[in-house]
């Protein structure tokens, strides 16, 4: 499989407001920097794969919305390859739009999914992952997907249950799939870290493009229906209105449920590579340097005392001064203070949206 063939497609239309008030729903956390070091997630995202993914052949799936924020983010990706959905209607119609959309121009397509807002500490190993999946994907009728090995009993993540008793022939690496858990509570977390087959879901997915088109037309009929209807529309300016008015036919579906739980040939590579979705400010200050007293300083000018446990992200030109604080979040965005204890961090949208 030549590197010409590998495609990567950035699913970024996700409208969240979990880092209030730093991202809201006109300019989400995947657009944010949320690490302070003057590159959002959604242009980290691009930069970790650009060893592995020429820069022509990066997509980008929006909502219609953001267009002109990724143009503007990432300027060198092309216009065309910017899909904008004009409604919502999860992950299974966008991976299925992008793919025929991908299938039209190259046919012989290797192609890896991710999400736009996730980090990833080592990437090297990241990179060496992936083009070990991409090999194993690029030339068979094989699913994979990432499994993150858990370092915690976490319930705001599915797990991936892995056959780990053989592995795949091609890579000693890759096992079978056994089955896909939903988020789970805490005592069953707690089950499945004990055990060594459980991982993570990160939700990527690598898959040659007509594996992934093929497994839409036995497992999702009246998706791949729609989509292989546009054939003759894909990269001409009709594109976009025929998406406005086929997209919002599509059923509102995950690719966990409309492919991934039926099909058979699927895969999964355990991983180790420091990953986050960065789901809540918490997991934002698990993954960020701290101070000898646990607090994660982000911004130009902060000073913190008698503090512990702490993430102040204040990255506007202000000095910011902190005191005698004890696991809490100090954020600020524009005319928009926040100073909200951790343990609270889930009532963060009731205050944005004055509930």
């Amino acid at each position: 499989m030549s590197r010409m063939n590998n495609h990567l497609v950035i699913m970024a239309g996700g409208v969240g407001s979990r880092f209030w008030p730093m991202s809201t729903t006109s300019c989400p956390k995947q657009f944010i920097d949320v690490l302070g070091i003057g590159k959002s997630l959604l242009q980290l995202t691009v930069e970790r794969f650009g060893e592995l993914i020429p820069a022509e052949n990066v997509w980008v799936v929006t909502n219609e919305k953001y267009a002109d924020i990724v143009a503007e983010q990432l300027p060198t990706i092309h216009r065309d390859h910017i899909l904008c959905e004009p409604c919502r209607r999860n992950t299974a119609p966008c991976i299925a739009y992008v793919s025929w959309r991908i299938k039209s121009r190259d046919p012989k397509a290797n192609i890896v999914v991710t999400p736009s807002d996730h980090i990833v500490i080592n990437v090297q190993e990241f990179q060496r992952v992936i083009a070990a999946c991409m090999t194993f994907a690029g030339d068979s009728d094989a699913i994979v997907t990432l499994g993150m090995k858990p370092s915690r009993p976490e319930t705001g993540y599915g797990y991936i249950q892995a056959d780990l008793s053989s592995p795949s022939l091609r890579n000693k690496n890759i096992y079978r799939v056994d089955s896909f858990r939903e988020k789970p509570d805490r005592e069953t977390a707690e089950q499945y870290i004990k055990k060594n087959n459980y991982f993570w879901n990160a939700g990527i997915f690598i898959w040659n493009v007509s594996t992934i088109v093929n497994a839409f037309r036995v497992y999702q009929p009246k998706l791949a229906k729609i989509f292989e209807g546009m054939m003759s529309v894909y990269g001409t300016p009709s594109e976009q209105q025929a998406i406005n008015e086929q997209f919002p036919k599509c059923e509102n579906i995950s690719v966990d449920y409309a492919i991934m739980e039926k099909a058979e040939e699927i895969f999964v590579c355990p991983a180790d590579f420091g990953w986050s979705d960065l789901g809540t400010w918490g997991s934002l200050l698990q993954q960020s340097h701290k101070d000898l007293y646990g607090n994660a300083l982000i911004g130009p000018d902060i000073s913190i005392f008698e503090s512990n446990n702490c993430i102040i992200h204040t990255t506007q030109e202000k000095k910011v001064v902190v005191q005698g604080l004890d696991g809490y979040i100090v954020a600020e965005n524009d005319d928009t203070l926040l100073i909200c204890k951790l343990s609270e961090e889930q009532r963060i949208k009731q205050f944005s949206s004055g509930e």
